[in-house]
């Protein structure tokens, strides 16, 4: 197998379906699928903080404040102090963000279904998806799964 090829292919297939979702977000409901994922990221981890935020996406920690700062921006998130560590904030979707959330969330999965789901069989899929976590959890810079919240 050349390996090459490969890394050409998941790349240039993660852009493109990148590309697709977030263009398509960005017309139906004006958000762009990189503050989904931040959204995403915040809907699921209780009393999430950027340094989760980060984590889960594999981004720094910077970039990660930069992402909660235009969601902020935007009325979709707000930060409130943790009430354990005056160092931290806590950052929770606001009623805004969680209706555009809703909204974004069937198209996401429509994308996802029309790109991947029709593509490929379930066994196929399978094997796609166990590939990619056996990938990532190889990766030294990415936290393994049973260390994700």
């Amino acid at each position: 197998m050349d390996l090459r090829r490969v890394f050409d292919d998941l790349v240039r297939f993660e852009t493109d379906l990148w590309n697709e979702i977030d263009a398509r977000l960005q017309q139906e409901c004006a958000l762009p699928l990189g503050g989904m994922n931040v959204m995403l990221v915040i809907e699921r981890t209780q009393s999430c903080r950027v340094n989760d935020i980060a984590a889960a996406l594999s981004i720094t920690v910077g970039g990660a404040s930069q992402a909660v700062d235009r969601l902020e921006k935007h009325g979709h998130c707000a930060r409130r102090p943790h009430p354990a560590d005056r160092r931290s904030s806590i950052v929770e979707l606001t009623a805004a963000g969680q209706g555009v959330l809703n909204t974004a969330g069937p198209i996401f999965d429509q994308e996802l279904e029309r790109r991947l789901g029709a593509a490929l069989s379930d066994t196929a899929l399978c094997h796609l998806g166990t590939a990619l976590a056996a990938l990532r959890a190889a990766s030294p810079h990415t936290p393994r799964p049973d260390e994700q919240q």
